[in-house]
């Protein structure tokens, strides 16, 4: 019965062991995702006043808190003796982020500077920053699920799925420009990186609570003496009023700070209605302006396909002149063969007036004026009408002349 005893026992204790190991393995694996979020919160907040590089206490702590998260549960480096040696996290990264387009592996694999592995840890941190692709090395790094497991252990942060959200925290870093030096003291690897928690650690006291923290050292300090008995009530009054005071200070500061962030609200309300109203007046003039551009195009467009349908009529009117032309000349061939040299003669002249035709059309053209046309067509006319005439004299003349 005791053995029994004994065996439960330590199969409990053994249990409790495993428990508490995976319990502390997730709080680790939770506090450093939140103290990573925090310092990219604060690293943002910092690049809009200024500029961050390596002095900045913003940045130390960012890069330290990356540098545990890659470093987490770690495989340490099997010798031909069989022991492990202490890998850094560059060992992965440089094996895992090879697929990434434009990669820096190898130009921080030669620099001169830069001996250790940690420190071209470091140096890779600060160029993939200052490249804005530290979330797209991660994210690369974290979808070769064999390479990483091959090099971390089981309860890792990158095995986990808190690797996810590390990779959407990091993507928000691509909005700051960074300058860094990589000949500074940041990328000795002689020394372990050590996060500073104490800018995120703040207590604020609740204003339910009564009394501030000197009251309650009183309180707790009169209660010990003697002269806390119930015939002394003088103090606990006094403490009481000042308590009140305490709180009445703290509720018109709260007041103060509303009314002040009331202002900044309003103020910044103005701007962007006076911004919005500046941009509607905008609009309306572009508009106005596009409506004015569209209807010149339009009547341009009607101006010019009235300009084409004339150039039409007039070279219907010229084909019908030229036709004219030809049958007149075969009807003067055929009434008198006698005088072909005269019939010659005239087709050269109606073929100088068709040359002169054909210019003038091209010329038209070339001009694109109208004010010509009716002139051109009176001379046609009357050149026309000259050829017609010349036939008929030449056709009664053999009846009036004797043979």
């Amino acid at each position: 019965m005791a053995s029994r005893s004994l065996g439960g026992l330590s199969g409990s204790r053994g249990g409790g062991k495993k428990s508490l190991s995976a319990r502390n393995a997730a709080v680790e694996r939770r506090n450093l995702i939140t103290v990573c979020r925090f310092s990219v919160k604060t690293l943002i907040d910092r690049s809009c006043f200024e500029t961050i590089d390596d002095s900045s206490p913003e940045f130390n702590n960012f890069a330290a808190v990356l540098e545990q998260i890659l470093s987490h549960r770690l495989k340490g480096q099997v010798t031909w003796f069989g022991y492990e040696s202490p890998r850094s996290f560059w060992d992965y990264i440089r094996v895992a982020c090879r697929k990434v387009s434009q990669n820096c592996i190898c130009s921080i694999e030669n620099m001169e500077n830069v001996s250790s592995s940690r420190a071209k840890g470091r140096a890779w941190i600060r160029v993939a920053l200052m490249e804005k692709h530290l979330s797209e090395y991660i994210s690369t790094a974290l979808r070769d699920f064999k390479t990483t497991r091959r090099f971390y252990e089981d309860g890792a942060i990158v095995l986990g799925e808190e690797a996810n959200m590390l990779a959407g925290m990091l993507l928000g870093l691509n909005a700051i420009d960074f300058s860094f030096c990589l000949k500074g003291e940041g990328l000795d690897g002689t020394f372990p990186a050590v996060i500073d928690y104490t800018p995120y650690l703040k207590f604020e006291q609740s204003s339910d609570s009564i009394s501030s923290d000197e009251e309650e050292l009183r309180t707790f300090g009169s209660s010990d003496s003697e002269g806390s008995t119930p015939e002394n009530v003088g103090p606990p009054l006094i403490m009481d009023e000042n308590s009140w005071f305490n709180k009445c200070k703290r509720v018109r500061q709260k007041y103060q700070l509303t009314l002040e962030q009331k202002g900044y609200l309003e103020e910044l309300l103005r701007l962007r209605e006076n911004q919005l109203s500046e941009s509607v007046s905008q609009n309306k003039i572009l508009l106005q302006r596009i409506e004015d551009s569209d209807l010149a195009h339009k009547l341009e467009k009607e101006q010019l396909e009235y300009i084409i349908v004339e150039l039409q009529d007039q070279l219907k009117s010229y084909q019908s002149l030229d036709q004219l032309s030809a049958e007149v000349s075969l009807s003067q061939a055929s009434l008198d063969p006698s005088h072909s040299q005269e019939g010659d003669g005239k087709q050269d002249s109606l073929n100088f007036i068709g040359e002169g035709k054909e210019d003038t059309p091209s010329l038209l053209g070339l001009c694109g004026s109208l004010t010509s046309v009716a002139s051109y067509k009176s001379l046609t006319s009357l050149k026309s009408n000259d050829c017609l005439a010349s036939p008929t004299t030449e056709v009664t003349s053999p009846g009036l002349t004797p043979s």
